[in-house]
Protein backbone atom coordinates (compact mmCIF):
# COMPACT_ATOMS: atom_id res chain seq x y z
CA UNK A 1 0.00 0.00 0.00
CA UNK A 2 1.31 3.44 -0.93
CA UNK A 3 1.63 6.08 1.76
CA UNK A 4 1.15 9.80 1.00
CA UNK A 5 4.38 11.49 -0.05
CA UNK A 6 6.14 8.18 -0.62
CA UNK A 7 9.16 8.35 -2.92
CA UNK A 8 9.53 5.96 -5.84
CA UNK A 9 12.45 4.53 -7.77
CA UNK A 10 12.30 3.63 -11.46
CA UNK A 11 12.89 -0.07 -12.22
CA UNK A 12 11.77 -0.09 -15.85
CA UNK A 13 10.13 1.72 -18.74
CA UNK A 14 7.21 0.63 -20.89
CA UNK A 15 8.35 0.70 -24.50
CA UNK A 16 5.34 -0.63 -26.38
CA UNK A 17 2.21 -2.74 -26.31
CA UNK A 18 2.60 -6.38 -27.25
CA UNK A 19 -0.06 -8.69 -28.65
CA UNK A 20 -3.82 -8.73 -28.24
CA UNK A 21 -4.02 -9.51 -24.52
CA UNK A 22 -2.73 -6.20 -23.18
CA UNK A 23 0.89 -7.23 -22.65
CA UNK A 24 3.64 -4.63 -22.50
CA UNK A 25 7.24 -4.67 -23.69
CA UNK A 26 9.35 -3.32 -20.82
CA UNK A 27 12.98 -2.22 -20.73
CA UNK A 28 14.29 -3.10 -17.26
CA UNK A 29 16.24 -0.44 -15.36
CA UNK A 30 17.25 -2.65 -12.44
CA UNK A 31 19.94 -5.15 -11.57
CA UNK A 32 17.25 -7.25 -9.90
CA UNK A 33 15.03 -8.78 -12.63
CA UNK A 34 13.07 -10.65 -9.97
CA UNK A 35 11.28 -7.33 -9.42
CA UNK A 36 9.18 -8.40 -12.41
CA UNK A 37 8.17 -11.84 -11.08
CA UNK A 38 4.49 -12.80 -11.21
CA UNK A 39 2.49 -11.54 -8.20
CA UNK A 40 4.91 -8.62 -7.72
CA UNK A 41 3.33 -5.23 -7.18
CA UNK A 42 4.82 -2.29 -9.04
CA UNK A 43 3.61 1.25 -9.61
CA UNK A 44 2.87 3.33 -12.68
CA UNK A 45 1.85 6.95 -12.04
CA UNK A 46 1.68 6.09 -8.31
CA UNK A 47 -0.98 3.45 -9.01
CA UNK A 48 -0.28 -0.15 -7.93
CA UNK A 49 -0.34 -2.87 -10.57
CA UNK A 50 0.08 -6.60 -10.01
CA UNK A 51 2.15 -8.60 -12.48
CA UNK A 52 0.21 -11.65 -13.71
CA UNK A 53 2.86 -13.06 -16.03
CA UNK A 54 6.26 -12.21 -17.49
CA UNK A 55 8.41 -13.65 -20.24
CA UNK A 56 11.92 -12.56 -21.16
CA UNK A 57 13.39 -12.10 -24.65
CA UNK A 58 16.71 -10.48 -25.48
CA UNK A 59 16.88 -8.65 -22.16
CA UNK A 60 13.34 -7.27 -22.43
CA UNK A 61 10.45 -8.21 -20.15
CA UNK A 62 7.04 -8.84 -21.70
CA UNK A 63 4.61 -8.23 -18.88
CA UNK A 64 0.90 -8.92 -18.40
CA UNK A 65 -0.63 -6.83 -15.61
CA UNK A 66 -3.87 -7.68 -13.81
CA UNK A 67 -6.71 -5.60 -15.21
CA UNK A 68 -4.87 -4.62 -18.39
CA UNK A 69 -6.63 -6.93 -20.83
CA UNK A 70 -6.61 -5.22 -24.21
CA UNK A 71 -4.20 -3.38 -26.48
CA UNK A 72 -6.21 -0.22 -25.80
CA UNK A 73 -5.74 -0.56 -22.03
CA UNK A 74 -2.04 -1.27 -22.54
CA UNK A 75 -1.60 1.71 -24.88
CA UNK A 76 -2.37 4.08 -21.99
CA UNK A 77 0.80 2.83 -20.26
CA UNK A 78 3.14 3.24 -23.22
CA UNK A 79 6.31 5.26 -22.38
CA UNK A 80 5.50 5.27 -18.66
CA UNK A 81 8.00 4.48 -15.90
CA UNK A 82 7.54 1.40 -13.75
CA UNK A 83 8.46 2.12 -10.15
CA UNK A 84 8.72 0.65 -6.68
CA UNK A 85 8.62 2.45 -3.34
CA UNK A 86 12.07 3.66 -2.35
CA UNK A 87 11.97 1.77 0.96
CA UNK A 88 11.91 -1.52 -1.01
CA UNK A 89 15.24 -0.83 -2.74
CA UNK A 90 17.75 -3.58 -1.98
CA UNK A 91 20.95 -2.50 -0.26
CA UNK A 92 24.09 -2.54 -2.40
CA UNK A 93 27.57 -3.59 -1.33
CA UNK A 94 29.74 -0.92 0.32
CA UNK A 95 31.06 1.58 -2.22
CA UNK A 96 28.29 0.94 -4.77
CA UNK A 97 25.41 3.35 -5.30
CA UNK A 98 22.16 3.59 -7.20
CA UNK A 99 21.96 6.39 -9.75
CA UNK A 100 19.13 8.05 -7.84
CA UNK A 101 21.43 8.32 -4.81
CA UNK A 102 24.10 10.17 -6.81
CA UNK A 103 21.92 12.57 -8.80
CA UNK A 104 22.09 15.97 -7.10
CA UNK A 105 25.31 15.38 -5.14
CA UNK A 106 27.59 18.43 -5.00
CA UNK A 107 30.94 17.63 -6.63
CA UNK A 108 34.13 19.09 -5.18
CA UNK A 109 37.76 18.67 -6.16
CA UNK A 110 40.26 17.47 -3.56
CA UNK A 111 41.33 21.15 -3.37
CA UNK A 112 37.83 22.13 -2.22
CA UNK A 113 36.66 23.72 -5.48
CA UNK A 114 32.92 23.25 -6.12
CA UNK A 115 32.39 22.10 -9.70
CA UNK A 116 28.60 21.79 -9.54
CA UNK A 117 26.11 18.99 -8.97
CA UNK A 118 25.53 15.67 -10.69
CA UNK A 119 22.75 16.30 -13.18
CA UNK A 120 22.60 12.90 -14.87
CA UNK A 121 24.60 9.74 -15.38
CA UNK A 122 25.62 8.05 -18.62
CA UNK A 123 26.15 4.30 -18.55
CA UNK A 124 28.88 3.57 -21.08
CA UNK A 125 29.57 -0.10 -20.54
CA UNK A 126 33.05 0.16 -19.07
CA UNK A 127 32.17 2.76 -16.43
CA UNK A 128 29.52 5.35 -15.74
CA UNK A 129 30.15 9.02 -16.50
CA UNK A 130 28.74 11.68 -14.20
CA UNK A 131 27.48 14.81 -15.95
CA UNK A 132 28.17 17.64 -13.52
CA UNK A 133 26.30 20.86 -14.18
CA UNK A 134 28.51 23.78 -13.19
CA UNK A 135 27.70 27.48 -13.21
CA UNK A 136 29.27 28.06 -16.62
CA UNK A 137 29.72 24.60 -18.14
CA UNK A 138 29.24 20.88 -17.78
CA UNK A 139 31.95 18.49 -16.68
CA UNK A 140 32.16 14.83 -17.64
CA UNK A 141 33.53 12.90 -14.68
CA UNK A 142 34.37 9.20 -15.16
CA UNK A 143 33.20 6.97 -12.32
CA UNK A 144 36.58 5.35 -11.71
CA UNK A 145 38.62 4.92 -8.54
CA UNK A 146 41.45 7.13 -9.85
CA UNK A 147 39.01 10.06 -10.03
CA UNK A 148 36.22 9.53 -7.48
CA UNK A 149 37.82 9.70 -4.05
CA UNK A 150 34.84 10.06 -1.72
CA UNK A 151 31.06 9.75 -1.81
CA UNK A 152 29.20 11.03 1.23
CA UNK A 153 25.46 10.55 0.77
CA UNK A 154 24.65 11.97 4.21
CA UNK A 155 26.46 15.22 3.38
CA UNK A 156 25.29 15.23 -0.24
CA UNK A 157 28.78 15.49 -1.69
CA UNK A 158 31.34 13.75 -3.84
CA UNK A 159 35.06 14.53 -3.90
CA UNK A 160 37.08 13.94 -7.06
CA UNK A 161 40.77 14.07 -7.94
CA UNK A 162 40.88 15.67 -11.39
CA UNK A 163 43.27 13.79 -13.63
CA UNK A 164 45.18 15.70 -16.28
CA UNK A 165 42.90 17.12 -18.96
CA UNK A 166 39.66 16.28 -17.09
CA UNK A 167 38.54 19.81 -16.31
Amino acid sequence: MQTPGEEFVVIGRVLATWGRLGMLKVEPATDFPERFNPSSIVYIDSQPLTIDAVTWRKGMAFIKFSGIDSPEDAEELRHKEIQIPRHLVKPLPRGQYYHFQLIGLQVYTTNGELLGSIDRILSTGSNDVYIVAGKQKEFLIPAIDDVVKEVDLAEGRMVIEPIEGLL
